[in-house]
Formats: structure tokens, sequence, C-alpha cells
């Protein structure tokens, strides 16, 4: 039974990411994958231990616990739609909330240094409210998720260029 929930919540965040259209800004260079270029992009959580026990996820990034240990989502320029290639991490994500009641999550919202310091908190508020919304279809409750936005004010790293701009448009996840 816990399988065939499992596949159903999976089944929701690639239909809610195929059905999503695309009103962003293209940017002008080619796409950084900053998970790819920067390892400290994944990280354990601040006990340094697993996560519990749950069902193996098919999909990018492999085990579960490998999956567990993501805890950066990243944006496209001037967009707060998650990426496909963190689907699978979300889901690994939610299911260990949905089993784990009593753990608490963070979200952090974060944007680039282009646009205002208002347009950048509101950018980093939706990036984050979208990952509460698919940590919530993965059966995490209300109370184990809150939001906060940096907007521009917390880059991860410092410069103008395309690799800076893409380690700072995410959502970091903050296990409490």
């Amino acid at each position: 039974m816990r399988s065939i929930v499992s596949l159903a919540c999976l089944l929701a965040v690639f239909t809610l990411a195929a059905c999503g259209g695309s009103n962003t800004i293209p940017e002008s260079t080619g796409a950084v994958d900053p998970a790819a270029s920067d390892p400290a992009a994944s990280t354990r959580g601040a006990d340094g231990g697993e996560f519990g026990d749950f069902e193996a996820l098919d999909g990018p990034g492999g085990t579960p616990a490998a999956l567990m240990d993501q805890l950066v989502v990243y944006f496209e320029f001037d967009s707060s739609e998650i990426r496909s290639d963190f689907n699978s991490m979300l889901a690994a994500h939610g299911q260990y909330l949905a089993g784990s009641r009593s753990a608490q999550v963070r979200l952090e919202g974060h944007a680039d240094e282009r646009g205002s310091r208002e347009y950048n908190i509101g950018l980093g508020e939706r990036r984050a409210q979208s990952v509460r919304q698919i940590l919530l279809l993965q059966g995490a409750t209300a109370d184990q998720l809150s939001t906060v936005s940096y907007g521009e004010e917390r880059p991860a790293a410092i410069g103008s260029d395309d690799e800076a701009y893409g380690l700072n448009r995410r959502v970091e996840l903050v296990y409490r």
C-alpha cells in the first residue's frame, strides 16, 4: 500500500512539472547546472546523519539517502518553476517528512542580484512556496514547513557572471 501511495505522489509531481507553462524570460547564455559544478551544493542535514528509512525512489540522483543529502533546489532566471531534475529529490524529502511528523524544515528562498530588492524578495518567496507546494503534495504537513525569502541578501556565490547567478537562484531546505 505504501508503494502505491508513493507512486501516486511521484506521479502527481511529474504531472505538475509537465503541466506548468513557462512564462519566464530566457537567459541569453547557456544554462548553468550549479549542482554539477558545486560539490558543496549537496550537503547533509545539520546533524550529519541519515534521514530515516523509506522505500527506494527511481530516477536521477540515486538512492533515497543520496537524494536526502541534496538540500538545495536551483531555478532558472526569473522563474519559480521547479525544474524536473529536482523531482526525485523533492519526492524523497516529501516522503521523509510524511513518515517523520516531528521533522520540520525551513524553506529559504533566494535570488541573484539582478532586479530590485523588492522584486527579488518576492521572487525568493515564490520559489520557496513552489517547493512548499511540492512537499505538501508528497505528504508533508503545513506545520512541518515554514518559508522565508532572503531575496538577493544572502548570496551563495559572489560575482556577476552566469555561474554566480546560477548558484544564487535557489531554495535551501534547512531541517530543524
